[in-house]
């Protein structure tokens, strides 16, 4: 079994964080993703203080599948740097973390 991960990132606007969210799972590169309420983000970006309305994702996947994630998310994502970042999850549900890590093993062909 392989290390859960949880990786967070922020979309512009519902429609593409649920249609990331959709290609994640789709590509067995997360065994789920949640799509949070609208939040505000303020960050400073080319040393101007910026302001925007964001959609978390809280993206449960694995070590092994994490570079297959991230690719997903770079080619999807419309920031010129999105934030992605992956925590490892030291303590869960045994059974809950095997479900993660099958959700996320590659298709068979």
């Amino acid at each position: 079994m392989t290390e859960v991960l949880l990786v967070i990132t922020h979309m512009p606007d519902a429609a593409s964080a649920d249609a990331l969210a959709r290609q994640i799972i789709a590509a067995h590169a997360a065994a789920c993703v949640n799509r949070l309420a609208p939040c505000t983000s303020v960050y400073r970006w080319q040393d101007k203080i910026e302001t925007a309305i964001e959609f978390p994702l809280l993206i449960k996947t694995t070590r092994a599948a994490y570079a297959r994630l991230e690719n997903l998310i770079l080619a999807s994502h419309p920031y010129e740097l999105p934030d992605i970042v992956a925590l490892p999850v030291t303590e869960a549900l045994p059974e809950y973390l095997q479900w993660v890590n099958t959700e996320t093993q590659t298709l068979k062909e």
